[in-house]
């Protein structure tokens, strides 16, 4: 990378920091009124995937969250014993929580492959794994290594175009035999594509629902349509309330997945959306 692409990147973090740092104060936790949410955001590291650590901290930091489903991507949650723990002091030095790891893909119907992603989860405390579609023969291993290191599995959907999972239903389907710990990770955005009510699917699986990557959509059948959360048709509310209904422990993570170079005014503007919604069912946000 040249010097003068590295100050531009540079110029550019600082200006999204500086963004984040205008968040109207509707869109900061609410510890004065309203009784305490039910409703826990986060937010995925994906999100910030063209950021570094460095750089994604302060931005979790003026978003007044805390909570993260970190990725193996730039530096995020490097799969090096090394850098990984470097990672994981980084975050807790600064106050930010790892609740969930992925999404990982299990590749390979191998044990040593399988129980090395249960270990890199372990190494950093993480009690969730997000899984992108790990195939059905795969299953057997995962959920041994579940039990193992009692770490739970969250398979999550991948719409019209995955041919194993499109729907959580289709998750639910298939492991509803499994162990307890094997569960989904509800995709609002791929699961409303692949044509499924994402209130109804939130309802059927129930206790097996362990993360929610949340997003908003112009067109229900148009994977390019995503834009802001509030900005789309997503039924925030509903899903909130059915959340509510199912007594659901687990995060609302925010997968903001367009504008990889500049994402933070989508940000904002999805995370104060939610808040807003919380706020009008009479609920406050912890920081």
């Amino acid at each position: 990378m040249t010097p003068t692409l590295s100050r531009r990147r540079l110029l550019k973090a600082s200006a999204v920091a500086a963004a984040a740092a205008a968040i109207p104060s509707f869109a900061q936790p609410q510890p004065d009124s309203g009784k305490p949410s039910p409703i826990r955001l986060g937010l995925c590291s994906y999100t910030f995937r063209n950021f570094t650590r460095a750089q994604m901290i302060p931005f979790l930091k003026q978003l007044h969250v805390s909570e993260l489903n970190a990725k193996d991507v730039k530096d995020h949650l490097p799969t090096d014993a090394q850098q990984e723990q470097a990672a994981v002091d980084d975050y807790k030095a600064n106050g930010v929580h790892l609740h969930a790891a992925g999404a990982i893909y299990f590749r390979k119907n191998d044990e040593a492959d399988v129980r090395a992603q249960f270990e890199y989860v372990k190494r950093a405390g993480i009690p969730v794994i997000v899984a992108g579609d790990p195939t059905p023969e795969t299953l057997p291993l995962i959920e041994k290594f579940a039990k193992e290191y009692d770490i739970r599995i969250a398979i999550h959907n991948h719409g019209p175009e995955d041919k194993l999972w499109p729907s959580p239903l289709n998750v639910l389907k298939d492991i509803k035999q499994l162990d307890k710990r094997i569960g989904c990770c509800i995709d609002v955005g791929h699961t409303v594509r692949a044509g499924t009510d994402v209130v109804e699917a939130i309802r059927a699986v129930g206790p097996r629902l362990f993360d929610v990557h949340m997003k908003d959509l112009a067109s229900f059948t148009d994977k390019e349509s995503q834009v802001a959360v509030g900005a789309g048709k997503m039924p925030v509310r509903a899903i909130f309330q059915a959340l509510i209904a199912i007594r659901y422990d687990g995060f609302v993570d925010l997968e903001y997945e367009i504008k990889a170079d500049d994402p933070m005014p989508g940000v904002i503007e999805s995370i104060a959306y939610m808040r807003g919604v919380l706020n009008g069912m009479g609920y406050m946000q912890q920081p």
